[in-house]
């Protein structure tokens, strides 16, 4: 469906990631993962671009999604937004979803490719299901983990979730894992990756890198969903 409607809340996430919060009609529905078409204006001209949906659809007050500031002319003009301000949405759209089709799931995802992993585990969080998830993410410093405490605050109410951080950059407080995620990680994080379906969203070449791995681990092509992420 297509809908007008109004910025309600713009959230800073990291120095250089947003999530832009909107009024959502109660008759829009979506599945986890899902994406969607934004058009805002940028001096007085209509531009569209699509975005993954990082709420979940049990997120009933709004409908969100998740941007890294790029510097880029459309970028800068969310960058600009107020709220109150107008903006046109497009959705639902996509099939990297996940609703509690398979018992056991892995994940794995960079930098703000997140986006529609955090609104899968965030379903099954809220909906109590029983899907026992194992996440991995990737990011350049500790500084740049989009949805930290979200993550952590899930954990604590859904003991089927775990998240797994490593970072390129660690300081000196860091205790989690350092560097990419490797064949070693997964092994010991997720001994079970036989019996796991994988959702792999990101960059370009993580997510070829990711697939490569997880094939040279024998999991099956069946097995693994992908994802590149819009706006890398």
């Amino acid at each position: 469906m297509k809908f007008e409607t109004n910025v309600k809340e713009i959230i800073l996430r990291t120095h250089n990631v947003k999530s832009f919060r909107f009024h959502r009609p109660e008759s829009l529905n979506y599945k986890p993962g899902q994406f969607m078409f934004l058009t805002i204006k940028i001096e007085e001209k209509e531009a569209r671009k699509h975005f993954t949906i990082s709420s979940s659809p049990t997120e009933r007050e709004f409908i969100e999604f998740t941007k890294k500031l790029t510097g880029h002319s459309f970028s800068d003009a969310l960058d600009a937004l107020k709220v109150g301000d107008w903006v046109e949405i497009e959705a639902p759209y996509g099939n990297f979803t996940f609703e509690g089709q398979f018992k056991k799931i892995g994940m794995i995802s960079g930098g703000i490719g997140i986006t529609p992993l955090r609104s899968i585990c965030k379903y099954c969080t809220d909906m109590l299901l029983e899907t026992k998830i194992t996440l991995l993410y990737g990011n350049h410093t500790e500084k740049d983990i989009i949805f930290r405490k979200e993550f952590e605050e899930m954990q604590q109410q859904n003991k089927n979730l775990k998240v797994v951080f490593t970072v390129s950059e660690a300081s000196e407080s860091w205790t989690g894992y350092t560097g990419r995620i490797d064949t070693d990680m997964i092994k010991k994080e997720v001994p079970d990756y036989k019996e796991r379906v994988f959702y792999i969203c990101g960059p370009p070449g993580m997510v070829k890198a990711m697939a490569n791995l997880l094939e040279e681990l024998d999991v099956s092509k069946e097995n693994i969903r992908k994802e590149i992420f819009p706006g890398y």
